[in-house]
């Protein structure tokens, strides 16, 4: 009799034990639900290719026809929306000072490229975009958000992630903004020339830096010039 109790308690002790959930692993728990890893700073940024619409036309592009160059890539949530026009239009309208400092932009969406052209032939005044200088990059399967850590899964479209990438194609800054705040023209335009004036002279930019304004070398000997120097 007391081998038939142990035996079942055994077998009740292990049918619980089975039924339980493994606890999941510790990176599966720090992992926020619904949304991808955001790339690393300093390192090579995703590439990326897609069909985009160019002046009007369809063309295809990828991350490497910017070789050379530095690259803003923004992503934005839908067309035909009320915050993503601003951004898009200003950042268009910007186009030839980005070129001045050779900088290209590229916007991107969920959207497809059939949306896209459409939004642009839609008169501004119609809520629409007009002509743009600048293309926008359809990514109907989300690949190219979800590999810059921009896409939530739960919603179906991207944050506003903003990425300025160097001439060698890395990494250099990142902005994720949420939904409801459109992002600063002048400043992604700054920070692209801070990043080239450090590139080219191998010094930092204090905070607020413009062209012009004074850079220090980083070491305390020049940290200490530079704050005698704004006194």
């Amino acid at each position: 009799m007391f081998k038939l109790f142990s035996l079942f308690l055994f077998l009740t002790m292990l049918e619980v034990y089975l039924t339980q959930k493994p606890d999941k692993p510790k990176t599966e728990c720090c992992k926020k639900k619904g949304f991808s890893m955001v790339p690393a700073l300093e390192q090579p940024a995703p590439a990326f290719e897609g069909t985009a619409v160019v002046n009007g036309q369809f063309k295809p592009i990828k991350l490497s026809d910017y070789s050379g160059k530095y690259v803003v890539l923004f992503f934005y949530p839908l067309d035909f929306t009320f915050v993503c026009p601003t951004e898009i239009i200003a950042f268009s309208d910007a186009y030839e000072e980005f070129q001045k400092i050779n900088c290209e932009v590229v916007a991107a969406s969920t959207d497809s490229h059939f949306s896209h052209l459409a939004w642009v032939n839609t008169p501004r005044k119609q809520g629409g975009l007009g002509e743009m200088k600048i293309p926008l990059l359809a990514d109907k399967s989300a690949k190219i958000a979800r590999a810059y850590g921009v896409y939530n899964e739960d919603t179906g479209i991207p944050y506003r992630g903003l990425f300025i990438i160097d001439q060698k194609q890395n990494l250099r800054q990142i902005t994720i903004n949420d939904l409801p705040v459109g992002r600063s023209v002048e400043e992604t335009l700054r920070l692209v020339q801070a990043f080239q004036y450090t590139d080219k002279h191998g010094e930092v930019c204090p905070a607020g830096w413009k062209p012009g304004s004074k850079s220090m070398k980083p070491d305390p000997v020049g940290a200490k010039e530079y704050f005698k120097s704004v006194e």
